[in-house]
């Protein structure tokens, strides 16, 4: 047995859980949020008790020595060395990582180069990184990267049509993100309803406050919709998601605002928000529609109909679909976002949905049993792919 902790740093946080492995027992989890703040925020929640303190937190190694304190104060632990492992959830790995990695001076620096296609998250990946291994100099940090599940697109699939040398020169192509989740959901709808079909194919919804689909066969990720950055795909709470790239030129015309100011609007005020003008939360979203406000029907249904396009196209790409799952904040938790969009699809797939089973919660099928296609509900666990990456690198086997 070992404890491995799975850690996702923020621009201003710090999730974190601590595992039990190879058992995948979750000794405890907590969060530290407004890093940087005289307000910041620690919480922990350990044996069926939650404990959440106030107080300055002004960098990431403040973060990490509260977590560290937490866990010998509370007796979760009674030293830091039986902390063997601590991984580490990466946005972005670029086309240098297609799996985990032990985080050495190499996946240090290619992160750190990769800064320019993630400058949000890459930084505090670094940050956390530096922070653990000083509290924790004997324990084996792990590198789990968001992109790596879609390192298996073929070409045509990620590169974009560009002059080709800046696909060359500058790595410039498609490399999507949430591929811890997808190739968790993969392997979960895989033992769970899937057990039986050979070459499974997976249409897997992660939808939420960022969303991403993707097109699975056989375990693999074929295609995915989230591009060069998280600001491809689907519309989502803040960002645009596809669009005619002349929209940037040309709004620049129009209002006389730098493409960096734009960009920057096209990721934090854009998606939900900026179609309903109310919010970025879909709990809202979904109220406000309730009581008629036209904006928010229509964000709504924007993002209903993007969704559908995808699935709609994803299926078309795998040849057919064994199984549709919805996953992430909206995915597992809104029955009415849910039918929303299958409602888009149902006629062209023969999708039959079960309203009672729907508006259920938790892990469920939800589609009827004369549906065509299956389609379930399944939360995704991108902690413990980590944690199982971290032990994997303990037993040698990563």
């Amino acid at each position: 047995m070992a404890k491995c902790i799975a850690v996702n740093c923020g621009s201003s946080s710090i999730k974190y859980k601590l595992y039990e492995m190879p058992e995948e027992k979750v000794i405890c989890s907590g969060q530290v949020e407004r890093i940087g703040h005289e307000d910041g925020i620690f919480s922990i929640k350990f044996n069926g008790q939650a404990r959440k303190e106030i107080l300055p937190i002004m960098d990431h190694a403040v973060g990490v020595e509260l977590i560290l304190k937490a866990l010998v104060e509370m007796n979760i632990i009674a030293s830091f060395d039986e902390i063997k492992a601590v991984g580490h959830r990466v946005v972005q790995g670029g086309k240098y990582f297609s799996k985990s990695v032990i985080f050495d001076d190499y996946c240090e620096e290619k992160v750190a180069e990769l800064i320019p296609l993630d400058p949000l998250h890459a930084p505090a990946h670094l940050t956390g990184f530096h922070a653990f291994k000083k509290a924790l100099p004997n324990a084996v940090a792990i590198a789990v990267f968001d992109t790596a599940f879609h390192q298996t697109m073929e070409a045509e699939d990620y590169v974009f049509p560009i002059p080709y040398e800046y696909t060359e020169k500058y790595a410039c192509r498609r490399y999507g993100a949430h591929g811890t989740s997808h190739n968790y959901l993969a392997i979960k709808a895989k033992e769970d309803y899937l057990k039986d079909v050979d070459d499974e194919r997976i249409i897997s919804c992660h939808i939420g406050s960022g969303s991403s689909l993707a097109a699975i066969r056989g375990g693999k990720c074929v295609a995915t919709t989230m591009g060069l950055t998280p600001l491809g795909g689907v519309m989502m709470g803040t960002r645009t998601g596809d669009m005619d790239p002349s929209v940037m030129d040309y709004l620049s015309t129009c209002t006389g605002k730098d493409v960096h100011v734009l960009y920057d609007e096209f990721n934090k005020k854009s998606g939900f928000l900026g179609v309903s003008g109310k919010s970025n939360d879909t709990r809202d979203i979904e109220s406000g529609a309730a009581e008629g406000d036209e904006r928010c029907i229509l964000a709504a249904n924007l993002f209903a109909r993007r969704v559908a396009d995808f699935i709609g196209s994803y299926f078309v790409r795998l040849g057919g679909a064994d199984l549709i799952l919805f996953s992430a904040g909206i995915g597992e938790n809104s029955g009415w976002f849910r039918k929303l969009i299958i409602d888009r699809i149902s006629d062209a797939l023969g999708i039959v949905l079960d309203e009672e089973a729907n508006n259920s919660r938790g892990e469920k099928v939800i589609s009827a049993p004369n549906s065509k296609i299956k389609v379930v509900v399944i939360p995704t666990d991108e902690e413990v792919m980590i944690a199982r990456d971290c032990y994997k690198a303990l037993e040698g086997t990563l």
